[in-house]
């Protein structure tokens, strides 16, 4: 396992299917991701560079929860939402995310005219429980660690409010 690598090493690539953005969404989302720590075989933070289109976001606005993240601007420039406002944001600035409900959700945008690259860094407890306040959802997260050739292994469950079954329902 490396314990040192270059930004200048780390591929950035597509998200995988399942993960890319469909429909409508595409219209509003776009990123390219190289996973740095999986690479240097991190266990308890997570971080990656994430390179995102002019006029683009990542991910939809939310927030956690169970884990902090941090998010430092390397190229471009954009805007940050955080729960009900907005900040701009350009290379060198750092932003920090501490878990909490609504009131800490954000999303960072490229309202620039040049691909965005930023690093994020977060703790990667597990389970971890986020909301997307604009579209009513909330998602369940649970990572165990990469299987016998590397890749990370996860459970997503994504649902809204109200689309759970009964505790004893079936049973």
């Amino acid at each position: 396992m490396k314990r040192i690598v270059n930004i200048a090493d780390i591929e950035l690539q597509p998200r995988p299917p399942g993960f890319a953005a469909t429909g409508d969404a595409a219209q509003r989302f776009d990123a390219r991701m190289g996973r740095v720590s999986i690479q240097l075989g991190a266990e308890k933070l997570g971080y990656n560079i994430t390179a995102v289109p002019p006029g683009k976001r990542a991910f939809p606005l939310h927030n956690h929860r169970v884990n902090e993240e941090m998010f430092f601007i390397l190229e471009g420039e954009g805007e940050i939402r955080v729960g009900a406002e907005r900040y701009p944001i350009r290379q060198g600035d750092f932003v920090a995310c501490p878990p909490g409900g609504p009131e800490s959700a954000h999303q960072i945008i490229n309202t620039g005219s040049v691909e965005m690259r930023y690093l994020a860094v977060s703790s990667k407890l597990s389970p971890e429980i986020c909301e997307y306040p604009d579209s009513n959802k909330y998602g369940i997260l649970g990572e165990f660690g990469p299987d016998a050739e590397g890749k990370p292994q996860m459970i997503r469950i994504v649902m809204r409010q109200g689309d759970t079954a009964d505790y004893w329902e079936g049973e």
